[in-house]
């Protein structure tokens, strides 16, 4: 998976400016016009007011007066483009505050980012393939952790065996073989997950990694998770016991695979995406133990509604369909979770949060 999504010669998201979209592989949020990151763009002002300096009070380290927006997984920046354009409209002081950070480990998409962004280029503070050392606002990772390279495991009668690769008759083949590391094991025991004979389940050691480095170089602010997945309990039960890891190409999907199949994303590495759903409940634990706060965890539909969806001028009709698709049940508004956290924010009444905190 490593290898097929991110080798710098023939990954799949190396080799690409963007994936996604009519022309692309599959569809996402932000392929459905501007209204996405408009929406978006009044949830992270109203944490940037949070995090300002109150009256009377003088900037400082922990209240600085600039606001540092890191998108994680940022692509080209459109996502960032259309946040930063709703600021400039709707609040230019928030717009003028604003330090934008694009994270994205493909040169293509990097190189991209100049022209996509436009007039909001002058708030680009960094493009880079990591995370800043440090950064005091809000860290945005929009689809990110569902295509971190996961490893696959299924229980066996005599214990827990790990899916791997290997070439075989000019191409690819699974094969079983003991875990590559105590890690895995653990990680089920932490959760309770106990897996029938026949389970075969993801499990993204990498996701964790990346939420405790985020969480240790945000000094002050919050962190927005949006990507589809369950709590483990759902997970790591019998309704995903094939597994969840997908292949997306030319909009069609694929897996998880039928028993004695060869798996689909094994076909074509480097032409198509691969992805696995999301373990909210070992993220959510992982950041807590590195000291931060689950601010809220629900369907995409509800953060939306609560930041003032259904209350938009909806006389176009594009923008009418692209809120359609943003919030209907069975899509991108349930499929699709809102993860946030907070570090030296308190609980904070959030906007995102104020119409219902539900999953489904």
């Amino acid at each position: 998976m490593e290898l097929a999504l991110y080798d710098p010669e023939a990954g799949y998201y190396a080799r690409a400016a963007q994936r996604s979209g009519r022309a692309g592989d599959f569809f996402t949020s932000v392929d459905v016009g501007p209204v996405f990151g408009e929406l978006l763009e009044r949830q992270l002002a109203e944490m940037a007011g949070l995090l300002a300096p109150g009256p009377g009070q003088r900037a400082s380290v922990l209240h600085p007066d600039s606001f540092d927006l890191v998108e994680a997984a940022a692509g080209n920046g459109r996502l960032a483009a259309d946040i930063l354009d709703a600021a400039r409209r709707r609040d230019p002081a928030f717009y003028d505050s604003i330090r934008l950070h694009l994270v994205d480990a493909s040169p293509a998409a990097r190189a991209a980012q100049e022209g996509v962004l436009g007039a909001a280029l002058e708030r680009l503070a960094s493009s880079s393939a990591d995370l800043p050392g440090s950064f005091h606002g809000v860290l945005l990772a929009n689809e990110l952790l569902d295509a971190l390279p996961v490893h696959q495991v299924v229980m066996r009668q005599n214990g827990l065996r790990e899916v791997y690769v290997e070439a075989a008759h000019g191409g690819l083949r699974t094969i079983e073989g003991p875990p590559s590391t105590p890690d895995l094991a653990a990680y089920l025991d932490r959760l309770g997950a106990a897996l029938e004979p026949g389970w075969r389940v993801e499990i993204n050691l990498r996701a964790l990694a990346w939420i405790r480095a985020a969480a240790c170089r945000l000094t002050r602010g919050f962190i927005i998770v949006i990507d589809y997945g369950h709590e483990a309990r759902e997970l790591y039960s019998v309704t995903h016991a094939r597994g969840t890891l997908t292949t997306f190409a030319r909009h069609m999907m694929a897996g998880p695979e039928r028993p004695d199949d060869a798996p689909a994303w094994l076909e074509d590495p480097g032409d198509r995406d691969i992805t696995a759903h999301v373990d909210f409940t070992s993220v959510r634990m992982a950041a807590e133990a590195e000291g931060l706060t689950t601010i809220g965890l629900l369907d995409q539909t509800y953060f939306l509604l609560g930041l003032g969806a259904a209350a938009l001028e909806l006389s176009d009709l594009k923008k009418r369909l692209a809120v359609k698709t943003l919030l209907m049940p069975g899509g991108l508004g349930s499929t699709h979770k809102v993860l946030i956290l907070g570090k030296d924010v308190g609980a904070p009444a959030l906007a995102g949060c104020s119409y219902r905190v539900r999953l489904t």
